[in-house]
């Protein structure tokens, strides 16, 4: 096998679709289906103009405020406070108005292609079926002023489009949403899909009809083999390969660690609620920016994504994370009806910075990174699969993936 690659997320299969075009054999290995975890979990948001890092200047003062509050956008389960506390002094350190910049900047190279790169993965019909170019609402409750000065700057060194709406277009826009909406802003420039998880599947048929394969195992380790190339211990067999892509989300800082090398990966464990058959069908989708959620109108209802939960890869699940995503979708519409809502949590696979790790990993020829995309997989997974894989067939010297390095954190 010449290319091992470890995840059957978005990222995952795109470098192993772009390389098997390429005429690579490329294996892909996971225990689970492909887009079974925050590939298929997620709000189906595509934030092609809106690159924000999480850490932003003045966001400590809001933590202690989230963390007293049980319907509050942070939690961090007091059984794991020690673990995370290396991780969110770090994610502090990263609010810094410098690097907030040097953030936006990188995220926004490998968000700001997502609709050309989707389309290069998937059949123009998948596209045109589940893809949707037709922006993004952003909410705020109560009345102005409204004090947004780091996102405007930050949009407006890109010139990033952005129209404010009237309290009569918010109400035509969405009838039934609650009076107390005070500010809206529409993004055109970004977008949506109406079933992420089908929408990855659909990288896996690509994979698949390009001569590239799944192989449902769990990779138990990694390590240099003797000949120059690498051994993949998985619950199958020892598998043999001459270059390894460690894809593998919020796992790949365990599959790294037995090498010597160390990345402040945490899961920003994220939940999602599905309201089956809803009375209400959104336009457009709704990133409720008080409430710190999105509502997504998809095939399978409407989904409300959000929240952040630390605690790690093994605890259960909270219901009660998803309960307050129920409470708010009442909150912002109050007459709506649903059946009876559907409870999902998933593992956000995220860095300090918001800046994933992408390329070769220096003093290991052959092992490749593609992973930490954070909230952001789903729009800049492809890009990243793609920049990625130039490296790796020599159509790139990597001069523009400098800036994810993994030896930034080394």
């Amino acid at each position: 096998m010449d290319t091992i690659l470890v995840g059957a997320g978005v990222a995952g299969l795109s470098a192993g679709v772009n390389l098997a075009r390429k005429g690579v054999q490329v294996a892909v290995i996971d225990e689970l289906p492909p887009a079974s975890g925050a590939s298929y979990g997620n709000s189906g948001f595509l934030v092609a103009d809106t690159a924000m890092p999480i850490a932003l200047p003045g966001m400590y003062k809001k933590v202690p405020s989230w963390l007293l509050d049980p319907d509050g956008p942070l939690r961090v389960r007091p059984s794991y406070a020690a673990k995370a506390f290396p991780f969110l002094a770090r994610w502090l350190w990263a609010s810094r108005m410098q690097q907030v910049h040097k953030s936006n900047e990188a995220m926004r190279r490998i968000q700001n292609p997502v609709f050309q790169d989707w389309k290069a993965l998937v059949a123009p019909q998948v596209y045109s079926s589940l893809i949707r170019e037709t922006g993004q609402i952003y909410l705020w409750d109560g009345v102005g002023p409204f004090e947004t000065r780091i996102e405007d700057l930050l949009r407006s060194k890109f010139d990033v489009k952005a129209r404010e709406l009237s309290q009569q277009e918010i109400k035509d826009t969405f009838p039934g949403i609650t009076p107390t909406i005070g500010r809206a802003m529409l993004v055109p420039g970004n977008g949506h899909t109406i079933n992420p998880g089908r929408l990855v599947q659909a990288v896996k048929d690509e994979l698949i009809e390009a001569g590239g394969a799944i192989l449902h195992e769990r990779v138990q380790r990694l390590w240099p083999a003797a000949d120059g190339g690498w051994s993949v211990m998985t619950t199958g067999s020892l598998r043999k390969c001459r270059r390894v892509v460690v894809a593998a989300g919020a796992w790949s800082a365990r599959l790294l660690a037995p090498l010597g090398i160390h990345v402040p990966l945490e899961s920003e464990r994220g939940y999602h609620v599905i309201l089956p058959n809803p009375s209400i069908k959104l336009a457009v989708p709704i990133l409720h920016k008080t409430g710190y959620f999105g509502a997504n109108s998809m095939e399978m209802g409407l989904r409300l994504a959000g929240t952040v939960e630390i605690a790690g890869l093994e605890a259960e699940p909270s219901p009660s994370r998803c309960e307050v995503l129920v409470k708010q979708a009442h909150k912002l519409f109050p007459g709506i009806k649903h059946d009876e809502p559907i409870f999902w949590m998933g593992h956000r696979p995220s860095l300090p910075d918001s800046v994933p790790v992408i390329g070769a990993v220096p003093g290991f020829k052959g092992l490749f990174t593609c992973f930490g995309h954070g909230h952001c997989g789903l729009t800049a997974g492809p890009t990243s699969a793609r920049l990625l894989t130039e490296v790796m067939v020599g159509a790139s010297d990597g001069a523009d993936l400098q800036a994810y390095s993994i030896s930034r954190f080394r």
